[in-house]
């Protein structure tokens, strides 16, 4: 994401969409309410020919929306604010809807900025320069391919092997496998772009060889992991267990599914670590908590500013957690509010 404009007189923030990743951020900043103005398309209306309005061509101008409803599409990668037009050469007082996409520049007018919306877009300003991280996931049978995203985990493709019986070890069966995988791979991958390979037995070791020697350029920042597990059940224990830990550091969803872990942990053995807005309030104003944890979708809907402060005031340190993954999941489990602490409170 790339910081455009902020005018702290009237509250407006302009933004450009730069990665995927803008997006989700986006979804969980805007709230019902807000103005949001962007260059749009919309058909004249103006004649009183319902045919004619309906054919009519339509015209590129910026409006401004008042929104009503935030809708984030994690299956075509798109936001979409529907609302009343409050500003615009047409159709002011009318609904219209404004949808975007990565290149999209837009303004996000507020009444009141909350502090954990303005680090959420920082953050984001940050993350942008950070690769995501591509897995293949494989055994002799299968192969599956994910990406990682700052909103979670994404399958991106499958791929099966056709071996049959004892012939699966055969050079050419081999190699036609590694070559779909390899094809699949290629463009998603960009830039200095980690490439991981995880599951049981040595099908991750051999497709490493066969890559590393027909696409140099994509295999050229590979890491290579045992799990007992393929498919996506194997990159969640990889990611779950700390395997990999050099590489998932590097990702935003690596850090907060770390720090779930590690709650998971304290709280199985009933030890530094609380969950619950009173029990995480109280932690929080006796300068107990080491780590604040907070999903995404209650600081969409609360503010939460003033624990994030208190935390913040104490050296704490502040994550907050995408919903998409199963880390998030766990942490709505628990109300969606939880802190690792310095020492036990009770």
């Amino acid at each position: 994401m790339r910081l455009l404009d902020q005018n702290p007189v009237n509250g407006s923030i302009r933004v450009q969409i730069e990665t995927d990743d803008d997006i989700w951020h986006l979804f969980n900043v805007i709230e019902v309410n807000d103005t949001i103005t962007a260059s749009t398309t919309r058909r004249d209306e103006k004649s009183n020919d319902k045919i004619r309005a309906e054919r009519a061509e339509k015209k590129r101008m910026v409006l401004s929306v008042k929104a009503e409803k935030i809708e984030f599409s994690d299956s075509d990668l798109r936001l979409r604010v529907l609302g009343t037009i409050t500003e615009g050469p047409q159709d002011v007082g009318q609904y219209h809807t404004l949808i975007f996409e990565v290149g999209e520049n837009l303004t996000i007018t507020k009444d009141k900025w909350r502090d954990t919306q303005i680090e959420r877009l920082r953050k984001a300003v940050f993350e942008s320069k950070k690769p995501m991280i591509v897995f293949i996931s494989l055994d002799q049978d299968d192969a599956v391919v994910a990406v990682l995203r700052q909103f979670g985990l994404k399958e991106a493709a499958t791929i099966r092997s056709m071996r049959s019986g004892k012939q699966y070890q055969e050079k050419s069966e081999t190699s036609g496998y590694h070559d779909e995988i390899i094809s699949k791979v290629a463009p998603m991958i960009e830039g200095n772009m980690p490439l991981v390979l995880l599951g049981p037995g040595f099908e991750k070791e051999l497709l490493a060889e066969s890559g590393k020697r027909s696409r140099p350029d994509i295999f050229s920042k590979v890491f290579v992991y045992h799990t007992g597990q393929s498919g996506m059940a194997g990159v969640n224990e990889l990611m779950k267990t700390g395997m990999g830990s050099d590489v998932l550091r590097e990702s935003r969803v690596g850090v907060e599914m770390e720090a779930v872990e590690r709650l998971m942990e304290e709280l199985g053995k009933e030890g530094a670590a609380t969950y619950g807005p009173k029990h995480v309030e109280d932690a929080a104003a006796s300068g107990a908590v080491e780590t604040l944890l907070i999903l995404d979708s209650r600081i969409r809907e609360q503010d939460h500013d003033a624990v994030v402060r208190e935390v913040e005031s104490q050296k704490g340190n502040v994550i907050i957690v995408s919903g998409k993954h199963d880390a998030g999941r766990q942490l709505e489990a628990l109300g969606g509010i939880a802190a690792i602490l310095r020492y036990r409170t009770v």
